[in-house]
């Protein structure tokens, strides 16, 4: 089973990939957490890529995660080429990529985008301000909703975020009917993470009324 992780900077995709792989090993099934190529070239490079280098960035994340699937029975991406896509359509206003990403994105079986609801953290190279999360987070919905891939929000603190991830997998693997394409939020406030958060959090049995 291959589970992407997709999401703005700085919410907690690196080590809920850790965390998840660490949970399935423990449970008996191999399993890979596939870091991000994107940021290992940053800190290898001292600099973020120039657009001609964004499409070799975006090939060596897939061949990582390739290689994962080859040798493990879980694989989880901490990102997919469609963040690589996403990121250099930003900021260079090239869309060259997006048709590779999302060939690549369909190939995974469960996808989960990281809420905004963690503090945004400085890592000194890559990450450029907790300003650039919302609109990152809305280019990955609306590229996983025009491509017709169904993705589940994970929100929650800690603990709180491993479990929902868990339990997304665990529904993945029980009964992997897909979604519908084109699913969306059926709420009134469908695009209001906060709506998002009071729904996932009742999902988990807390009290949707409570506002932590």
């Amino acid at each position: 089973m291959k589970v992407a992780l997709l999401g703005a900077e700085s919410t907690g995709k690196t080590q809920l990939s850790q965390e998840l792989a660490a949970q399935f090993n423990a449970r008996g099934r191999r399993a890979e957490a596939v870091p991000e190529a994107l940021r290992e070239w940053c800190e290898r490079a001292g600099r973020t890529p120039r657009p001609e280098e964004q499409l070799a960035i975006a090939e060596e994340q897939e061949r990582r995660v390739d290689a994962a699937a080859a040798r493990s029975e879980v694989v989880i991406a901490d990102t997919t080429a469609l963040m690589v896509a996403i990121y250099s359509a930003m900021l260079f206003e090239d869309g060259t990529l997006y048709r590779f990403a999302i060939e690549r994105q369909r190939g995974y079986d469960l996808t989960l985008v990281t809420g905004l609801d963690l503090p945004w953290v400085a890592d000194g190279l890559q990450r450029d301000g907790p300003h650039v999360r919302e609109p990152v987070d809305a280019l990955v919905r609306d590229a996983l909703a025009r491509a017709g891939i169904a993705f589940r929000v994970v929100y929650g603190q800690g603990p709180e975020r491993l479990a929902g991830a868990l339990a997304a997998i665990d529904s993945a693997l029980a009964a992997p009917a897909p979604t519908p394409a084109g699913w969306t939020w059926t709420c009134d406030k469908c695009s209001d993470p906060q709506c998002e958060h009071r729904l996932f959090t009742g999902l988990l049995g807390r009290d949707p009324a409570d506002p932590r």
